[in-house]
């Protein structure tokens, strides 16, 4: 009661100071930007991140800030013991065998997940892959891993989001050919995780109307999102074909900001790869970048920039391996946020006297994932799993 009150009579005492920099005008919007966007981000400080934060232990530290993530993306769907996996279909590739399992991710949700093993004898490294937004709802995890046991149509579109984003090359059997473990399965929303109307409008409209249900009923669809993703590291690590040691993650897009968000969030997984998600929210939020949040609050926790920004999360990992790739000309992350949050990741890793641990890299692309990215990919993998 005594912060609150402290906090509402900062806010009285701050109103005329606000009143004078404010013109008065016949609308106080421009662009769906509040017209003291300016002012709001200079009271965004950031006092919980590293560096910041009145805690120099580190490992104090990074406890401290993981539970004020995890508060941010409030009450969890209730996890389980057993997962009841079943294996509903098997098709043999080259190298490698495909199979999709059944599984109980969450007490709330049953759902389907592609699940690829290399032949030979395991236990082996595992990779468990993150899907995209994308504004395309209709496929998930099949946008990572080739399909099968599907309607043609699914397998047509798989094959078209493969070749607009991926360089027609599925990552996860790029991988699996590679000796790896890979695991994938729908975010709430996508694919067999959809709504049962379908037809949705690329604008994210429904996206939107179903994360305000989620708010008021208390919960997060981003916090949904990243509880999903820990319980589904978790099934993969308890595999008999999984060195539970050997345990990355990879994304793409909102898939590179999951990928981050759960390299921090569990220590279940070793490594992490994010390609093209990452910013800080200045330069994200700024007239200049003309950018307007559309990611239908894929990656909105509520109330979190009280206390840390993108990079100050994705810190957590430290000291873990990570990888952060993004396109200089991605039309999503303008460059220099992008290299802002590399420096701030880097003073941190390289606090922890791990600076080899982190790759941070800025490639003449777009916002793109295709072959090239994926060898980088695999050969940091290779490095650190």
């Amino acid at each position: 009661m005594k912060r609150i009150f402290t906090l509402l009579l900062c806010g009285v005492l701050a109103t005329p100071a606000l009143l004078a920099q404010s013109p008065l005008t016949s609308y106080e919007l421009e662009r769906e930007m509040p017209l003291f966007l300016d002012q709001l981000k200079e009271e965004l400080t950031y006092p919980l991140a590293w560096g910041n934060a009145p805690t120099t232990n580190f490992d104090a530290w990074r406890t401290q800030a993981r539970a004020a993530v995890y508060d941010a993306m409030l009450t969890p769907p209730p996890p389980v013991t057993n997962h009841e996996m079943k294996v509903v279909a098997e098709e043999r590739r080259d190298g490698y065998r495909a199979q999709k399992v059944s599984f109980r991710l969450s007490a709330y949700s049953k759902v389907n997940g592609y699940l690829l093993i290399p032949d030979g004898e395991g236990p082996f490294p595992a990779v468990l892959l993150l899907h995209d937004h994308g504004g395309h709802y209709t496929i998930g995890k099949e946008k990572m891993i080739r399909p099968f046991d599907v309607p043609d149509e699914v397998i047509a579109d798989a094959d078209a989001w493969a070749k607009q984003c991926y360089g027609g090359q599925y990552v996860g059997d790029y991988l699996a050919k590679q000796g790896y473990v890979v695991f994938c399965t729908d975010a709430l929303f996508w694919g067999e995780r959809g709504r049962k109307e379908g037809k949705l409008p690329k604008d994210g409209s429904h996206l939107s109307e179903v994360a305000g249900n989620l708010y008021m009923l208390g919960r997060s669809l981003s916090g949904f999102m990243s509880y999903d993703d820990t319980y589904a590291a978790h099934f993969l690590s308890t595999l008999p074909c999984v060195d539970a040691s050997r345990v990355g993650c990879m994304g793409f897009s909102m898939g590179a900001y999951r990928a981050w968000m759960l390299t921090a969030l569990t220590d279940r997984v070793k490594a992490g790869v994010a390609v093209c998600w990452m910013v800080t929210t200045d330069t994200q939020l700024s007239w200049e970048s003309g950018r307007v949040e559309r990611g239908g609050f894929a990656n909105q926790l509520p109330g979190i920039r009280r206390y840390l920004d993108y990079p100050h999360i994705a810190s957590v990992a430290c000291p873990k391996p990570m990888f952060f790739l993004s396109g200089e000309h991605d039309k999503l992350f303008p460059p220099e946020g992008v290299n802002n949050s590399f420096d701030i990741m880097r003073k941190v890793w390289d606090s922890q006297n791990a600076g080899e641990c982190l790759r941070t890299e800025l490639w003449d692309m777009p916002h793109d994932c295709g072959i090239k990215v994926q060898a980088a990919v695999l050969e940091f993998l290779k490095k650190w799993l």
